[in-house]
């Protein structure tokens, strides 16, 4: 039986600008490497796990092509959250949309590569998914928390896509 995800890699093309990207950028600890096979482990927890993303040279697929549908990266607090909202937008980080799944405020970005992520709080309600509405995390904590009640309750339709 499956007890959960253990990690998950992406092949690259600019292994040094994705490593800067995930441990500088992201905040990821990078927990060991190989220059010779063009490797690097990460781990956003790395007392309690040695690695959780992989980043490795040789990408064999064309640029256009995305092999990944997301990573997601959970965060512990909205102040976190908020704080990629800003960073990002200091590194000029390509941000597809800033949500509230009911269930969970997110951030989906793009790596350097293309390859969609995102960074995520749980919130703690039970909300029938997909729900995805556009959330504004450039207010006050208490204001996205507030609109994304109104957003959960607004009666309008439950997936609001990328505008």
């Amino acid at each position: 039986m499956i007890t959960g995800l253990g990690h998950t890699g992406l092949w690259v093309d600019d292994l040094d600008r994705m490593r800067d990207f995930y441990e500088r950028v992201l905040g990821l600890t990078v927990t060991d490497e190989d220059a010779d096979m063009g490797i690097v482990f990460f781990s956003a927890r790395p007392e309690d796990e040695h690695h959780e993303f992989v980043l490795q040279r040789g990408r064999n697929a064309p640029e256009d092509v995305k092999l990944t549908h997301q990573i997601s990266w959970r965060v512990e607090s909205l102040d976190a959250l908020r704080e990629f909202h800003f960073r990002f937008i200091d590194e000029g980080v390509p941000v597809q949309q800033e949500v509230t799944h009911g269930n969970a405020f997110g951030i989906y970005f793009f790596d350097p590569e293309g390859n969609r992520n995102e960074v995520y709080l749980r919130i703690e309600r039970d909300v029938r998914q997909p729900f995805r509405k556009t959330l504004n995390l450039d207010q006050d904590p208490e204001g996205v928390y507030a609109e994304a009640a109104r957003l959960l309750d607004d009666g309008g339709p439950a997936y609001q896509p990328v505008v």
